[in-house]
């Protein structure tokens, strides 16, 4: 079973990556970009079993260790 782990800054937190990548768009002429964010995608292949276990324990992963709760926010995606 693949899951899918997409991790994204908190919209109050600064991106700092994110307004770069920003500016470079603009600087090379794609106009009209109003706001880039920046995060972390995580492809995981587990062996099959329940889904929501499956998602249980990789939610546990991604609050205690690939992520950082206080600046981030993830959400997981079984397919």
């Amino acid at each position: 079973m693949k899951v899918s782990i997409i991790i994204m800054p908190k919209k109050a937190v600064l991106d700092p990556q994110g307004k770069t990548v920003q500016s470079a768009l603009e600087h090379m002429g794609y106009d009209g970009v109003q706001d880039v964010r920046v995060g972390k995608y995580l492809e995981i292949e587990v062996k099959d079993g329940d889904p929501e276990t499956v998602r249980a324990r990789l939610d546990e992963a991604a609050h205690r260790f690939l992520s950082n709760p206080v600046i981030e926010d993830y959400r997981i995606e079984i397919g």
